[in-house]
């Protein structure tokens, strides 16, 4: 019996000190905290990049969808069928989501009038939000997020695809370095040959071309990208004016929004255009970058054409984005769990603006006249 319990007592010696060695390395406990999976809830599947999320987001183990609001029955059991969700995972109420789920961030995928109540909503649950772009239909909204946001101590992120091109912050990149000199002029083309014609879903093509719900057509659909990245590229400085054009060169498929726009921005040295279209032959998301010495036209996701001073232009594939960059759940992920700071083109700051640009841009459309920001707070 002795022997035994001497047995007994130097087994769970080894497993004292064993437990005391383990708590003393931190790191380890470290590293597996910031594996653990971020814990989203979506609200709305109504907005086609739902899918997208789905498709490449949904087998990751650094996430985990704990909850999904969506009024539409019908609609939610197809996702249900579709990506093998279960049931127990819907709800109709984004309230009693959060109340039942209490997620650590929520995706909206609603349509973009309904951003502002996804907002107000989670702020008074001190949920975060990332949503897909724009922020808003109106600057008014987007004020009224950013007060929502202030009041319940969240941050309000914007998912541009845009935001996730290598070639994009290289051209930024050539821009800070001054490689290229200060820009004088920045033109983006974002667009494709509509929303109907590439065949989006019924739900996501009901109100991508309702001006109510939309904001405008292609105007606020791909006009925001174009913003986003001007006021990205120019250090958040607002513009002094907004001069836009819009079209509906399809009357018969958009009866109710414009196909076609046109936006220019002025700054004291240098000038922004954002061609937005639905009647492009095929899709295109690139920008050129022209400063004094020199320029950056991106081409795509990864390719940048540049030249600089007394040499011809080169074509290569810009570098890999730091992994805090990569796609947007990495970049929520750091933001809540890192600490890191939100700036640029998915910050709240900057969509503001970009709101604001896009409201600018309606008005001046509407009205034929150029809208002076210059002065205004």
């Amino acid at each position: 019996m002795r022997r035994n319990s001497f047995l007994a007592v130097f087994v769970m010696t080894l497993v004292v000190l064993a437990g005391a060695s383990a708590d003393s390395r931190g790191p380890t406990h470290a590293s597996k905290k910031e594996e653990a999976p971020l814990r989203v809830a979506l609200a709305g599947l109504v907005h086609g990049h739902a899918k997208g999320f789905f498709d490449q987001f949904q087998k990751r183990t650094d996430l985990q969808v704990v909850g999904i609001a969506e009024a539409d029955h019908q609609l939610a059991a197809q996702y249900a069928k579709s990506y093998g969700l279960a049931q127990g995972l819907f709800y109709s109420d984004l309230e009693a989501m959060l109340k039942a789920t209490h997620p650590q961030a929520v995706l909206a995928y609603t349509n973009t009038y309904d951003h502002r109540r996804v907002v107000e909503i989670c702020a008074r649950y001190g949920v975060p939000v990332m949503m897909e772009k724009p922020l808003a239909v109106s600057l008014e909204d987007a004020r009224a997020i950013q007060k929502a946001a202030r009041a319940g101590k969240i941050q309000v992120l914007v998912n541009y695809e845009t935001t996730w091109y290598r070639s994009n912050q290289a051209a930024y990149d050539l821009v800070r370095e001054n490689a290229i000199g200060e820009i004088r002029k920045i033109v983006v083309h974002q667009g494709h040959r509509g929303p109907k014609e590439i065949g989006v879903g019924p739900e996501f093509l009901a109100w991508l071309t309702d001006p109510k719900l939309n904001g405008a057509g292609a105007l606020f659909d791909f006009g925001c990208y174009g913003a986003d990245l001007a006021t990205w590229l120019m250090d958040g400085r607002r513009p002094d004016s907004v001069t836009a054009v819009t079209q509906q060169i399809k009357p018969d498929v958009y009866p109710q929004v414009d196909d076609e726009a046109t936006i220019i921005l002025t700054y004291p040295n240098a000038q922004a255009i954002v061609q937005a279209s639905w009647n492009w032959p095929f899709s295109r998301k690139d920008m050129e970058v022209y400063g004094q010495k020199g320029y950056a036209i991106t081409v795509g996701r990864d390719t940048v054409r540049v030249r600089l001073p007394e040499k011809a232009e080169t074509s290569s594939d810009a570098k890999p984005l730091e992994k805090t960059k990569e796609d947007s759940v990495s970049y929520l992920r750091a933001v809540l769990l890192e600490g890191l700071k939100p700036e640029g083109q998915s910050s709240l700051e900057t969509n503001v603006i970009v709101t604001e640009i896009l409201d600018a841009a309606r008005q001046s459309s509407a009205t034929g006249k150029t809208v002076s920001l210059a002065g205004t707070p």
